[in-house]
């Protein structure tokens, strides 16, 4: 435990600004995504740009570089959606749901074999020394993402997986701020599906 904690102060004192900036706006567009706020995605393109960068030059992380990359088209997809209004009512067009038994098989054959590619990938053709980690917290990541664009409540599960497998990711990688970062990020999105799930409960009142 005192070498953790060691670890943690060193990691800490090491961390460059530009990654004390991309936790900062990471953590701003979890909550707004909380808000169901159209910010979410503004705020995430700084976050998931920066961590691309972050992932390929400085971690070797290949699976969440790539990972932060397809955030980053995400990320404009879903604000395309979110900014949809439906005519002549000015509602959006785009309201929490939740996921058929047909989209969870979807979205759970989608993960596995997005884990099992991104695997193979990492474990053949790159340096990465923790393939099982990085393709696993990618793959769910993935999953995510896809499902918070088009506002499935589920959306919230896979983050909280992602999140668990991130945090112990990121700090054997010597990044500890971001480990913290996901820390963070687990408590947002246990609070988000709770936040999401009333919103839904609510709506069918």
């Amino acid at each position: 435990m005192q070498q953790i904690f060691e670890q943690f102060i060193a990691g800490l004192k090491n961390t460059e600004w530009l990654e004390f900036i991309a936790v900062i706006f990471g953590i701003a567009s979890v909550i707004f995504s909380r808000m169901e706020n159209i910010l979410v995605y503004p705020t995430g393109l700084v976050n998931t740009i920066l961590y691309t960068y972050f992932n390929f030059f400085w971690w070797s992380l290949y699976a969440e570089g790539s990972l932060n990359f397809y955030y980053t088209i995400m990320s404009i997809y879903g604000w395309v959606l979110w900014a949809q209004h439906n005519k002549g009512t000015h509602q959006k067009k785009w309201m929490i749901t939740r996921s058929s038994s047909r989209e969870w098989t979807l979205a759970i054959l989608f993960f596995i074999t997005a884990w099992i590619i991104l695997y193979i990938i990492l474990k053949k053709y790159t340096d990465s020394n923790v393939p099982w980690g990085d393709s696993f917290a990618s793959a769910s990541a993935y999953t995510g993402m896809w499902l918070m664009a088009r506002k499935k409540l589920e959306n919230w599960i896979w983050w909280i997986l992602t999140n668990i497998a991130s945090i112990p990711l990121y700090f054997y990688k010597g990044a500890v701020f971001t480990s913290v970062q996901y820390i963070v990020f687990l408590v947002l999105a246990i609070l988000g599906y709770i936040a999401w799930r009333k919103k839904l409960s609510n709506a069918h009142d």
